[in-house]
């Protein structure tokens, strides 16, 4: 089977229930080393970019449910390896479906968990 056609079959239920989003100033991505069994969770503002191992993690963006912020978040992130020229991983990736847009990396894992709330949205 087609891995577009897999991929349109998971998303197509939840385009059927688009939601508004907000932009988030930052948010909270967990970075794993495979290898050593070290997890990190790493609090970053959008644009920033951290140094974790061989990794670069730059988050671009960060969007978040506004009917239900803590539901769920939506984090565009930029991955690069030091060893490869180009991104290991460029796009976006959501906190309650890691497996639908994941990072493939031999050594490292990165996956996002939420998005730092303005404290307005919450009231």
């Amino acid at each position: 089977m087609n891995y577009a056609l897999i991929l349109a079959v998971l998303v197509w239920p939840s385009l059927a229930h688009a939601q508004d989003v907000a932009s988030a100033p930052g948010g909270t991505v967990r970075w794993l080393d495979k290898i050593s069994g070290v997890t990190k969770d790493v609090e970053m503002t959008v644009g920033e970019t951290q140094q974790h191992g061989r990794l670069a993690i730059t988050l671009d963006d960060c969007r978040y449910p506004v009917n239900d912020p803590a539901s769920n978040a939506f984090a565009h992130l930029t991955i690069r390896d030091s060893l490869q020229a180009d991104p290991v991983f460029m796009g976006w990736m959501i906190a309650t479906s890691p497996a639908l847009s994941s990072m493939d990396h031999a050594r490292y894992d990165v996956w996002v968990l939420r998005c730092k709330i303005p404290a307005a949205a919450t009231e």
